[in-house]
């Protein structure tokens, strides 16, 4: 394992990416990961705008020649039309796993009724994991936090590198003997 795990942080945002405003998304998503994970990584950032042929470049980018284990995207995942973050994973990967959305639309409908407008989605790019979240930074910790005590075995079971969690914070699920 190399000394520090690169981890992928897309933000997608038009705004965003034309300097309307800072982002908001990765840095909460990087303060998650700060709080959540023990091994040592490094944040491997991108901000693009909502246009699928540069989030897909982005993503295939972090997956092949990067090589990150997981990449988490924040933003474009819901009805509006410009909103295309779920179509260009789902474009990338090799195997979609709609568990992840489900979940996170359980987690947010907890909080707010307009959660089932949300299509976030993961998949897998070869030995990366892409997780799409919301926009919102207190949805991203919602939803990354709810999802997070699976992605380590997801990670070991596509031949990443073994990811270790505070379990203090967040225990990472991996069956007896994995």
């Amino acid at each position: 394992m190399p000394a520090s795990v690169p981890i992928g942080i897309v933000t997608v945002s038009d705004r965003a990416s034309q300097g309307v405003y800072a982002d908001a998304g990765g840095p909460a998503i990087h303060a998650v990961l700060a709080r959540i994970l023990a091994t040592p990584w490094r944040a491997a950032a991108r901000l693009v705008p909502d246009e699928q042929p540069q989030i897909m470049s982005a993503l295939t980018a972090l997956a092949d020649r990067e090589r990150c284990p997981l990449i988490i995207t924040t933003g474009g995942t819901g009805p509006a039309p410009r909103d295309v973050t779920p179509e260009a994973t789902e474009a990338v990967c090799d195997r979609l796993l709609p568990g992840f959305g489900e979940l996170m639309r359980a987690v947010s409908l907890r909080a707010v009724p307009t959660a089932i407008l949300s299509r976030q989605t993961a998949g897998t790019r070869g030995r990366s994991l892409i997780v799409n979240l919301p926009g919102k930074p207190s949805a991203i910790a919602e939803c990354l936090e709810a999802v997070f005590p699976a992605i380590p075995y997801c990670i070991d079971l596509i031949g990443g590198p073994r990811l270790e969690t505070d379990p203090a914070i967040c225990k990472a699920f991996r069956p007896q003997g994995a």
